[in-house]
C-alpha cells in the first residue's frame, strides 16, 4: 500500500534530496521535514572550501529552493521512534504519525576536549553553519592555529586558515591525506601544503587542556602544542541516539539494504546510514554519496522491490593550497597510476588506478574535465592511453 503520510528527520542534502525525490517519484500525499537547524540546507562542504574565504556575506553554501513543498518544521529535534505506533517523537513531546519516514539525521563532529575546552571558544570544529561563522569570526584577529587531523577536512581548514593570513600547525598521527587518497596523492598535497607555509607536527593528539585561557595541544609522548585557536577535525559520529530503542541498529549501526531500506515503511540515507558497496558495509560520509543514497531511498519508500538498487559509484572532491581535485572510484588509491595525462606537480593532471577487481578510479588535479567524463575513465576496461582532454 503506498504511503500516504511521510515523515522525513532530517533538513540538510539527505533530508532535502529524499522531499524533493518523493515528489518527482509521485508521492502526492502528507510530507513533513523535520530539522534540528533554523536554516533551510546548504552546502556543508562549502564551508570548509569557497564559504570560509568568501568576503562580506557568506553566499557559496547556498542552495536552490526545495521543490517538495512539505511541512517543514525547523529547529525541531526528533528523540525517538516508535516503530509500533508509527511515530516520530519530538523534544517538545508531541509526536509525528507517519506511515513512512526517512532517517536522515546525518552525523556531528567529533571533539578532541572536554565541554569545559569547547565552552571557551578555543576549540572549534567544522559541521555546521553556526561553526563556520564562528571560525570566520576568530579568524579575522589572524590568531595562531593548531588544525588537529590530516583528512581531507583538516587540510581544507588549514588552507583556510592560512589563506587569511595565520601561522599553522597541522597535528597528525599519519601522512596527511593518505589515507583518504594513498601515498601517491597524498605527497602532491603535501608538497602544496608545505610550499604554502604549512608547519606540520607528525604526532597523535591525545588531550586538549586550557592554560591561561589558551588550548594546548597535548600529544603522544608527553609533549605539548600551544596556539590562540584549535580547530579539530577529528572525524564524525553519526546521530542514532534517538533510535536507541527502535530496534534498528545492528552492533550499533543502521544498516540498510540496498534500497536503503531496513523495513518496508523504514528508510535511511546519509552519514547516518551504513550501505552495502562493492567493498563492504559502511558509511561512506560524503555529497554526492548522500544526494545518491537519498535518491534511491525515497523512491523505495514509494515503489518497494520495483524501486531500482543503488548502483553506487564513489566521487571525491577537495580544494586546498590550490589545488582541486575530483575523484572518481574507490580510494584509496596505492602505488602509481597506470595513466597519467600532465603531471599533477606541475600544473594538473588526470590519472588513472586499475584495481584487482577490475575496476578503476580516475583523479583530475587542477583539470578542467566533465564529471561524466571522470567517471567513464574510471570504468573498467578505459583504454589508459586514451586523451581525457
Amino acid at each position: 500500500m503506498r504511503p500516504e503520510r511521510i515523515v522525513v528527520v532530517g533538513n540538510g542534502i539527505a533530508g532535502l534530496t529524499a522531499g524533493d525525490s518523493l515528489r518527482t517519484a509521485g508521492f502526492d500525499g502528507e510530507l513533513t521535514i523535520v530539522g534540528d537547524e533554523q536554516h533551510s540546507p546548504y552546502s556543508r562542504p562549502a564551508l570548509s572550501k569557497a564559504a570560509l574565504l568568501d568576503a562580506g556575506d557568506m553566499a557559496s553554501h547556498r542552495l536552490p529552493p526545495s521543490t517538495h513543498e512539505a511541512r517543514e518544521l525547523l529547529g525541531a529535534r526528533a528523540v525517538r521512534l516508535d516503530v509500533e505506533k508509527k511515530a516520530v517523537v519530538l523534544d517538545d513531546g508531541s509526536s509525528l504519525p507517519y506511515d513512512g519516514v526517512v532517517i536522515a539525521t546525518g552525523s556531528r563532529a567529533r571533539r578532541l576536549g572536554d565541554g569545559n575546552i569547547a565552552a571557551n571558544g578555543n576549540e572549534l570544529t567544522l559541521r555546521n553553519l553556526e561553526d563556520a561563522l564562528a571560525l570566520r569570526h576568530r579568524l579575522a584577529d589572524r590568531p595562531s592555529v593548531v588544525v588537529v587531523g590530516g583528512s581531507a577536512l583538516g587540510m581544507e581548514i588549514a588552507s583556510g586558515c592560512l589563506s587569511v593570513g595565520c601561522e599553522v600547525t597541522l597535528v597528525s598521527h599519519h601522512r596527511p591525506m593518505a589515507r583518504q587518497l594513498g601515498p601517491y596523492l597524498s605527497e602532491v598535497f603535501l608538497a602544496a601544503a608545505r610550499s604554502s607555509g604549512l608547519k606540520l607536527a607528525p604526532s597523535q593528539a591525545v588531550g586538549l587542556h586550557d592554560a591561561g585561557g589558551h588550548p594546548v595541544v597535548e600529544l603522544a609522548g608527553g609533549s605539548r602544542l600551544g596556539a590562540d585557536l584549535v580547530v579539530s577535525a577529528v572525524g564524525d559520529v553519526p546521530n542514532t541516539e534517538w533510535l536507541a530503542s527502535s530496534g534498528l541498529l545492528a552492533h550499533g549501526r543502521l544498516e540498510v539494504d540496498t534500497r536503503g531500506r531496513l523495513r518496508p515503511d523504514i528508510v535511511a540515507a546519509g552519514d547516518v546510514a551504513a550501505f552495502p558497496t562493492a567493498r563492504g558495509v559502511g558509511r561512506i560520509p560524503l555529497w554526492t554519496s548522500t544526494i545518491e543514497q537519498s535518491k534511491a531511498a525515497a523512491l523505495a519508500l514509494v515503489k518497494g522491490d520495483e524501486a531500482p538498487e543503488l548502483d553506487f559509484q564513489p566521487y571525491f572532491w577537495t580544494e586546498q593550497f590550490g589545488l582541486n581535485l575530483k575523484a572518481s572510484g574507490f580510494l584509496p588509491l596505492a602505488g602509481m597510476p597506470g595513466f597519467s595525462e600532465g603531471d599533477p606537480h606541475e600544473g594538473g593532471a588526470i590519472m588513472r588506478w586499475s584495481h584487482e577487481d577490475g575496476t578503476g578510479t580516475a583523479v583530475a588535479i587542477n583539470y578542467r574535465i566533465p564529471i561524466p567524463k571522470l567517471r567513464r575513465l574510471s570504468k573498467a576496461g578505459s583504454p589508459a592511453g586514451s586523451s581525457a582532454a
